[in-house]
Order: C-alpha cells, then structure tokens, then sequence
C-alpha cells in the first residue's frame, strides 16, 4: 500500500509539472491577490481555477496510476507465466514459479544428467564453471542443484550494486550542487571499502574501459525506461508544433488587446495617465494576459498522447483475454498496421496433437523389439502419455508432440514404454545427442552388459536415410540398402504421406561391437552414420479447425500468410493447401531452404537484396529451412524497397534459434507453451495458447488502438477548432472570453481525460479486418475525418457566434457582452457555455464513426465505459450550470433554455446527417473541383478584399476550408484549455461604430485567418 500511496503521489507531482497547469496556477494566483475592489467575493474565481486545476490534477494522476498498476499487474503475469521443473524431496518432480525457486532444490533442463549442455554467457565474462542466472541454455539438457537465489544470485549481485550505484550517484550529484567536493570524495571512499564484498563478486562484469563510461551506464540503468509508441511519438510531436502556433496565437491576442486598449483609452478618448488609476491599469493588462493565456493554452493539445496510453492500456488488458500477452507496448499499435506474418507450423497452424497414420499393422516380433526399446528409449523422459482428466476425453499428452506421436505408437502395439524406462532408467543412458534444428534427428547411445554399444536415432526421414546403409527385412534381417532403394522409398512411402500432409520420420540403429576400439563419442557425425533404418512412420498433425477461416480473414484483410517450417516441403505445402495459404492454379513460390539460399546468394555466397525482392513477393511456403533462414527471410521483406511503403512483417517462434527473427521482425509472437525461455524474452506478444486465430486477434486489436486514437483525434480536433476561434474573436471583438477559465477548464478535461476514456475503449468488431493496413507512413486524419472535423466545426462556429451576438434578443434577456469588470454571471454567457458543452457531448457520439458509417449509434451499449462517460458528463453539466454560481461564472437556467441548448447540442447529430448525405457530398466534390489551384494561392489579396464585403467573405470561408482540407499534409491537432474573464468596459460611441456585416462576419474571417497562421507556421 505504501508503494502504491508512493507512485501516486509521484504521479500528481508529474501531472502539475505540466505546462498548461502551471498557466492556470499562476492565472489562479493572479485572479487570487488582484481582485481588490470585489471584498468578499473577489477570490471565488481565483479559488475556483485552483481547486478546477486541482481535481484535473486527480483525475489524471488517478488514471496514470491505474495505468501503472495494470502494467504492474501485466508484469507479474509475465513472472508467473514463467516456470521450472524442480525435484523437492528427491522424489517429487513438480512445476513453481521462477520466483518460488529456493537454494536446495534440484532444477530439471529437459532429461538427463548432463546431455551436450551449452550455456550462452555471453551476458557475463565470467569463466566460472557455476550455471549462473541471467544467462541461457542453448542446448542440450541436465539438472542443476540450486545454490543461490534473490539478492544471492548473479543478476541479485548486479542490481543491488546497481541500486546502490544509483542511490550513491544521487547522493554525490547532490554534494556537488552543494559544493563540498572533498567531503563527497571521503563518502565515496567509505561507501567503495563498505562495498567491498559484493564488488569481488562483480570483477568479470567491468567494462575494460572502466571509468567515465562505467558511471554513465550506471546512471542510464538506474533511470525508468518508458515505452513510446511510433504514433504516441508522432503525437507527441504534432502537440509541439501545434503548441508553437498556439503562442503566436496567443501573442497576436494579446498585442490586439493591449493596442486597442491604449488608443481607445489615451487616443481616441485621450485621457491622461494618472498615478491614481494605474492599479486600475495594471489590472486590465493582467486581464489581456491571461486571456492571451487563454488562447495557449487551448490550443494545446497535451491530451493526444494521453489518448495513446489509454488506448493502448485498455488493448493490453484486453489483448490477454485473447490470449495475447503484450510485452510491449508499441507491438500492439504496430500490429494493426502488418502486411505479412511468416508462421510456423507445428502447433501453430496444426493442433499440435499428433499420432501415427495409419494405425500400425503386424509387426514381425524382431523388428518390434528394435521399434519399442528405440522409441522408449530415444525420446525425452519427460515426454509421457498420461490418462484422461476426465472420462471418456483423450489421454494427455506431455513434453514432445512428436515423441508423445511415437510414444502413442507403442501403446497401440499393446506395448508400454514405461517397462523399457524402468528397465533402462535415464541415468543409465551412455550419451545423448539431443535434437537441434540443424541435425534435425536425436540420438541415444546404449551401453550393453558385454561392453558393446547400440546407438538409436531417429529424424528427418530424408536426413536419416542418407546415413542408413542398410534397412531390416520383413523378418527382422539388416540388408543392404542401396541409394536405388532409398531413392524407391522417398517415392513409393515417404512422397506419399507428404503429399497427405503427414510428417515423416525415420527410425534407425547402429551396433558397436565390443571388440573394437572406443569411438570418439564428440564426434557426431562419424557416430551417427552407417544406421540400420527400422521403419519410416507418418505422424500426423490436424489442421486447426478455426485456422482456414482466420487466414481467410488475414487475406482479406490485406495480410500475406507465410509458412515457414521444418517440414518436408510437401507436407508443408499440403498443410498450407489445407490452411488456406496455397490455392490451386495461383502462381506462387514453394521453396526448401537449400533451394531459396541458392536462389539469394550470388557467387561469393553473399546474399542480395536484389534477388530476394524476386523471390519473397510470391512465396508462400519455405520449407527444411533453418532459423537462420527464417532470419533471412524476415530482413530481405523488411529491407525490400518493391513495394511503395516498406513491409511490416509479423513472425512467429518457439526455439532459442528463433530469437533473431523475433527480434527483427516488427512484431515477434514466442509461443506460451512450446516457446523457450530465449524466443519468450526476444518476442514483444507471448501467445498463451499458440493458435494462430490469436495473431488475428491481435491483428483486430492493432487496427482498433489506430481507430480509436482516430475517434479521439476527430472528436479532439472539433473542440480545439471551435474553442480557439471563440477564444480568439471573443478577445478582439468583445475585448472578452465568452468561455471562462473555470469552464474552459470543465472542456479541458472532458476534452482530454473523459473524451480518450470514452472514445480510446470502443471494442474491435470483425469489420476491422474487411479493410487494408492503414499503412506506417498514412497520416492519421482521413479525408472523410477532415471533412467531419470542419463540418461539425462550422456547425458549432455558427451556433456559438449567433448565440453570441444574437442570443440575448432570441431568449429575450440581457446581453452579456461589454459588461463592466468584476461583473456577475449573466444568463446570455451561460447559454452560449451550456450550449457549447452539450454540443461537444453529442458530437462525441458522432466521433465514434470515422469512414463515412451513417448509424453512429451502431454498437454504442458494448460499450459501457462510453456510455457511463457521457451520461456522468451530462449529470455533472447539470450540476455545474444550476449550481455552479459566480465560480464557474453560470448562472441559472431556465427549462425552456435548458430545452434549446439540448435541442442545438442535439442538432450535431443531425448536422451530422445532413452532411452525410449524397448531396453533400456532390457538392464538396463539385466545389473542390471548380476552384482552381492558382486561385486558392491568392490568400492574402482575397483576404483583404473579403473584410469591407460580405458575400465575398461566405465564398472565402469555403475556400479556406477547401484549400486546408486538401493542401494540408500534416493534421493540425488543438488542445482546449481556458480562459479568464477579461471583460472590458466598452463605450458605446466605440461600439456603435462597428457594422452588422462586420460584426457578424468577422469571426469567419478570424477563423481562416487562424487557419493559415497554423498551416504557415509548419505545421
């Protein structure tokens, strides 16, 4: 509880270190100590942006802290999906979590005392014989008793010196801001010699550079790493440049003010400057100010990469219902934009519960002795077949699918291979040469009672055979087998089985005499020659029933399916035939790995790109290929520049070898059951039940977090649009904000926090997939997003401006504009606000269609989170209008205005109709396209005709928005904020002197003018 009450505290303090905050603290502070002349009640608005700021505050570092929590919680997940076989008590053989590992227990890597173990550590230098944590078994297999753990442990040793280091370089930075150099070099000495033990054991790990580079990488472990996504960085960016062209803004606002402010008072009514009213004075500059403030801080948009976070937090939790387990966080987004997956196979595609096809005839007893004591034998002990869970189901199979296959085998010969283990226990094998994806077979040496020796193999059938000199007889006699009769059996058995998708496997034996001199058991390849084959089996290994209709689904969706396994390359292309991966007729590539290396190597056997870009485009399945060549594969798609906009590629794996193309790939999937440690830790997504559906899922989730930042963005884009322009004409023409700060505030956080929560959490639905891939170098607003954003935008502009400079004679009330300083809340600036709010409210309904759909309501009660937001929003609205008083500057409404501004909010809806119908869109089309380019570029000129001319200005409105909609290349993104009530009095000569066409079409102006200042600006 403590370290949670910890992170949360530094969560608020890192959510009030943002800017926008801070400009509302320090205009709160401000409003606070100026308000002289109001007595009592002169603080309620300063003390109202505070505690407004304050419960932002909350809000944000709440959602933060339940954000960190989750990963917290994904984290832990992570640590317990991570277990090891250990032997308590020397008997019992039981699964625990890393964590639950205690000094004593015995430690089981696969089978068998020591069988060819290879360690990579390479992670450390040290040359000690001990197997120390943190480093990888590469192959082989063994036991291990555990000697150490926690801080104990190799990896305890380097982070409890590491979290030393860091406390101690805190400690010396913070000595050296206070000067007192000698004495931190003394401390430094005493805390070395106090270190002293734990150093000894870290020798081998000191970089032979030593010094500075030492302390740096020190200082860069002990900081936090944060994961950013390449769209939570391309919004990020966008924030900036739009917050650029907010401070220009912002600062045009404020020169405006401040001149008009000094010519209207010592020019055109020339009064002096007296020392008397300089308090006065300086109150309306604070005033210009915060409302210049006011423009900033609407304009930015701080709530973009919120949105992101959001977004893909809720994917993540989500995603691990489906069976994906997100390592990290960026994979998520990426996915939704992958062109191509390479999958393997086994367990993948295929069910990964296999048995022997066809069931086994009469065996001659000779050849059956050799069958059951070499499968018994030559298959991992850990690999078993145990009873049913539950009765009447199929028994379970444990350890090596393949072995389980043979092992099933025996069983259907009324044969049990636990009386051969029992009989032959697995200390009593004389060598094993454990399966790896190179050698593709495995082997176990047999030593006899007469001193003799028998070794076992079994493998690829094809590799097996060629070292096979001779084969068993109908009656259990060896004779000669000849490359004729090999050649005979690839055609007449093994083609066959391939051809029906059957994996191939060959078994065979070899005899060492006791008479002859002792082999070099280190040298495989002269051991593992002139076998004796025993029979060749097919295993076969079910299409997964769901996986035909998901590959459908990928290619539909603009996804390439590859497969990429070890198989036969005609079993291989069978199951690809069955999956869905190869049709008939199609002209596509079927490659074994020998075949494709040929075919990207040139004479030096350097592989080129140029010949991988003729091959990969119409390959389809890659087979008997090699880690390495998965590797290859991956890179050449990846670097290929064939296509317009470069491959994401997805890839599965399960082996340790698998780890460089998991970490190539852009997004990397390890499988949760048959994966290794070593593809788990190089994957970004974990496949907890290693089906390929899950990829689909995962597919779906990707292309949602990109369609739901798109919502966000539409809905975000609409509220800036509007909020800035009425900010900004609000302050030239009224010299007044008609939002004020606390209101603005009240948007800033329906905008960011509520808005990302309710639109960042729509479920994925199957339409997702009917679509292509967006594509990495798409921006992220569609023409039909653009066209909303604006529509609803010119909507909303015309309803705030008419209520505005019209409201208070359609609702028969006192206007709101010119009144004095310090004046109470009037009922026209409530209106425009409570109007204002609920139109943002329904659009947010519209915001949840972003490819032109009509039915917005489509779906909306799946999604509970949305539905709870808007209606809690709208409650709260309530509350804040009707008893909000002087510090959310409202006044009371009555039902009947209450009606109205519902009835405007609604309009957005029908707005939303209305521009979706096929007229409208004839007419966008129409007038894009009889508005030449040469005359858009005349901006300025048309602009300085537009101001004395009315009609001129409708025609310059749709031009403008014309020439953004199509010329812009980068999306302006703008956050709202808030605004301090800066009202000045007006007289009414100066006021009197303003037109009606001017005044009503000033704002279109101001908003085309605003437009082009951002588009100039860069952005």
């Amino acid at each position: 509880m403590h370290v949670c009450c910890h992170q949360f505290r530094l969560l608020f303090c890192f959510v009030f270190d943002q800017h926008f905050l801070s400009f509302h603290i320090v205009c709160g502070e401000v409003s606070v100590g100026e308000e002289e002349g109001e007595g009592e009640t002169g603080w309620i608005e300063g003390a109202a942006i505070l505690l407004s700021v304050v419960c932002v505050v909350l809000v944000t570092a709440f959602n933060d802290w339940s954000k960190e929590k989750q990963f917290r919680g994904l984290q832990s997940r992570i640590e317990q999906e991570q277990k090891f076989t250990v032997i308590r008590a020397w008997v019992k053989v039981i699964q625990i979590p890393v964590a639950d590992i205690t000094v004593g227990d015995i430690a089981q890597v696969k089978y068998g005392k020591v069988n060819d173990l290879k360690i990579d550590e390479s992670s450390l230098t040290d040359k000690d014989p001990l197997l120390l944590s943190g480093t990888h078994v590469m192959e082989g297999s063994g036991r291990m008793v555990v000697t150490a753990v926690g801080v104990n442990s190799q990896t305890g040793i380097i982070f409890t010196l590491l979290g030393a280091g860091g406390e101690e370089e805190k400690r010396r930075m913070k000595r050296k801001r206070k000067r007192k150099k000698q004495d931190g070099a003394i401390e430094n000495r005493n805390k070395a010699k106090a270190q002293d033990g734990a150093a000894m054991e870290m020798q081998p790990l000191k970089s032979e550079e030593g010094g500075d580079g030492d302390e740096k990488d020190k200082k860069k472990a002990n900081l936090p790493k944060k994961e950013k996504s390449v769209l939570q960085g391309k919004l990020t960016k966008l924030a900036v440049q739009i917050g650029k062209a907010g401070l220009l803004m912002s600062a045009i606002t404020v020169i405006i003010l401040v001149l008009y402010f000094v010519i209207d008072t010592f020019w055109v009514q020339k009064r002096p400057w007296l020392a008397e009213c300089t308090p006065i004075y300086i109150q309306y500059f604070v005033k210009f100010f915060i409302i210049g403030v006011t423009v900033l801080v609407v304009a930015v948009p701080e709530g973009l990469p919120l949105a992101v976070t959001i977004s893909l937090a809720y994917s993540v939790k989500k995603m691990m219902k489906d069976n994906n387990l997100v390592r990290h966080l960026d994979a998520c987004e990426t996915m939704g934009n992958a062109t191509a997956i390479c999958s393997d196979k086994t367990g993948t595609l295929t069910m990964n519960r296999m048995t022997v096809i066809p069931e086994p005839e009469a065996i001659p007893p000779n050849i059956l002795s050799y069958l059951v004591t070499g499968i018994s034998v030559n298959c991992a002990y850990t690999s078993k077949i145990l009873p049913p869970e539950k009765e009447g189901g199929l028994p379970r199979h444990v350890g090596n699918k393949t072995e389980c296959a043979l092992l099933g085998l025996l069983l259907d010969l009324k044969r049990d291979y636990q009386d051969v283990r029992n009989e032959i226990p697995e200390e009593a094998l004389y060598k094993v040469y454990t399966f790896n994806s190179v050698r593709k077979s495995m082997s176990t040496v047999l030593k006899n009672s007469d001193g003799s020796y028998r070794i076992f193999s079994k493998g690829a059938s094809e590799i097996i055979l060629k070292k096979c000199f001779k084969i068993l007889s109908a009656n259990g006699e060896a004779k000669v087998f000849r490359p004729r009769d090999r050649d005979d059996i690839v055609k007449t058995v093994i083609e066959p089985m391939a051809s029906e998708g059957l994996r191939t496997i060959c078994l065979a034996f070899r005899d060492f005499p006791a008479g002859e001199p002792e082999p070099e058991w280190d040298n495989e390849n002269d051991i593992v020659t002139g076998l004796t084959c025993i029979a060749v089996v097919g295993i076969e290994d079910p299409v997964r029933p769901e996986v035909p209709d998901a590959i459908k689904k990928c290619q539909r969706a603009g996804i390439t399916v590859r497969m990429v396994t070890g198989d036969n390359i005609n079993t291989a292309r069978a199951i690809a035939t069955k999956c869905g991966i190869l049709h008939p007729g199609e002209d596509f590539l079927c490659l074994e790995g020998k075949d494709f290396n040929r075919r990207i190597r040139n004479e030096k056997g350097e592989i080129e790109q140029e010949r991988i870009d003729k091959i990969w485009p119409k390959l389809r399945v890659l087979a008997r290929s090699s880690p390495t060549d998965k590797h290859t594969l991956v890179k050449g798609i990846i670097d290929s520049t064939v296509s317009e906009q470069r491959q994401v590629v997805a890839v599965t794996g399960d082996g340790t070898n698998d780890g460089p193309a998991l970490k190539k790939a852009d997004v990397g999937f390890a499988m949760g059951i048959a994966g290794t440690d070593v593809a788990k830790e190089a994957s970004d997504i974990i496949l907890t039940d290693d089906n390929f559906t899950s990829i689909v899922k995962a597919v779906m989730w990707g292309r949602n977090v990109y369609d739901s930042i798109s919502k966000f963005l539409q809905f975000q884009l609409t509220v800036n649009v509007v909020a800035v322009i009425v900010a900004f004409t609000g302050a030239c023409i009224t010299q007044d904000s008609p939002l004020k700060a606390v209101q603005m505030l009240w948007v800033n956080l329906i905008m960011d926090t509520l808005a990302s929560l309710a639109l960042a959490t729509e479920p994925p639905t199957e339409s997702l997939l009917l679509r292509k891939p967006y594509g990495r170098n798409k921006p992220l607003i569609s023409r039909t997003m653009m066209k909303n954003i604006l529509g609803h935008a010119f909507y909303q502009l015309v309803v705030v401006f008419t209520l505005l400079f019209a409201g208070e004679k359609f609702f028969d009330i006192d206007s709101g504009r010119n009144a004095p300083l310090h004046a109470p809340p009037s009922e026209h600036y409530t209106i425009v606000f409570n109007t204002f709010v609920l139109m943002q409210l329904f659009n947010e309904i519209n915001a949840r269609k972003i490819h032109g759909e009509r039915n917005v309501f489509e779906g909306i009660f799946n999604n509970a989170i949305f539905c709870t937001i808007v209606l809690g929003t709208f409650v709260v609205q309530i509350i804040i209008v009707q008893f909000g008083g002087k510090p959310f500057s409202c006044s009371e409404l009555s039902i009947e205005q209450w009606l109205w501004s519902i009835f405007l909010g609604m309009g957005t809806l029908l707005w939303g109709q209305v521009k979706s119908s096929s007229f409208f869109k004839l007419a966008m089309e129409t007038q894009k396209e009889e508005i030449p380019e040469e005359e858009l570029a005349e901006d300025v000129e048309e602009i300085d005709h537009a101001e004395g001319n009315c009609g001129v200005a409708r025609i310059l409105w749709f031009r403008g928005l014309n020439r953004i909609q199509t010329q812009m290349d980068v999306v302006n993104a703008f956050q709202s904020g808030s605004s301090i009530q800066g009202a000045l009095r007006r007289q009414p000569s100066i006021a009197s002197q303003h037109h009606d066409c001017n005044k009503y079409f000033y704002p279109y102006t101001c908003s085309v003018f605003l437009f082009y200042c951002f588009y100039y600006c860069g952005v």
